[in-house]
């Protein structure tokens, strides 16, 4: 492969001045996967590893033009949509896809910190599932977004749900659960059709769920089957949590890079 004809991902996430989660986490992922990650910042956030302080939502338009700019110039083959945090924000992204609706969609609906800041409210999550669910290909909400997200308790239900409300596949991670592996559930033509188990890890990390779009959205832009990229994502992200270290006072942060040391 030469460096002309890596994949192009195109990234609609906040900045998390940690480096744990948001842009940084995706471009990180995206190139371990030997993709260009093209980028466009959604939110600035006053955030460490503990928690979201402050969330700046930026302008719509800005987001509009950037996103715009760059689907214009380079040959993106997949979106990677992570933090939203505002309505007019949700509006821009969905003023995006609908202008390229052949690209696939990944989007991670982060409706809160790992620390558990509130990063969305009901009108939010409302326009996420009015808009940007019936352009989403594969939806990768944690266990409680799911819930949020299909405003229903039982989780098999909200995984059918989502599928519903028009996502194309949805990947339910289970992090979240009282559970002593972690069971993550892909959905697909109204059900369950695989259920994914990995062996818990002790600590709490800081940009998984970056990380396992990521993961997917280059995968997809290589042009692997989509339950193909869902499996290597899995793995991928299980390796970065495993080989994960705490730089702060918070959260672990997943070793995205691992591969290097492997290699070193």
């Amino acid at each position: 492969m030469t460096l002309a004809t890596k994949p192009v991902v195109l990234c609609l996430s906040g900045h998390d001045p940690s480096g744990g989660a948001g842009i940084q986490a995706d471009i990180e992922t995206i190139v371990s996967h030997q993709c260009h990650a093209a980028s466009v910042i959604t939110a600035l956030t006053d955030q460490d590893t503990r928690d979201v302080k402050q969330m700046l939502p930026q302008p719509a338009s800005a987001i509009i033009s950037q996103a715009r700019t760059i689907l214009e110039d380079l040959p993106v083959k997949a979106i990677k949509i992570g933090l939203i945090g505002h309505v007019e924000t949700a509006k821009a992204i969905h003023t995006i896809l609908s202008e390229y609706s052949t690209l696939p969609v990944i989007l991670d609906p982060v409706l809160a910190a790992g620390g558990g800041a509130v990063l969305s409210n009901d009108t939010l999550i409302e326009t996420v599932v009015e808009l940007l669910l019936p352009r989403t290909t594969i939806l990768t909400p944690n266990s409680i977004e799911a819930r949020q997200l299909a405003n229903l308790d039982d989780l098999q239900l909200s995984g059918s749900k989502l599928l519903e409300l028009g996502c194309e596949y949805v990947l339910i991670t289970g992090a979240h659960e009282q559970s002593d592996a972690v069971s993550n559930q892909l959905f697909y033509k109204g059900k369950c059709i695989e259920t994914y188990t990995w062996d818990r890890l002790p600590y709490n990390y800081h940009g998984s769920g970056c990380t396992l779009a990521s993961s997917i959205a280059a995968l997809i832009a290589h042009g692997l089957e989509v339950e193909t990229c869902l499996l290597e994502a899995q793995e991928y992200t299980w390796n970065s949590l495993n080989s994960g270290y705490q730089p702060g006072k918070g959260q672990h942060i997943p070793n995205r890079l691992f591969w290097m040391q492997d290699n070193a």
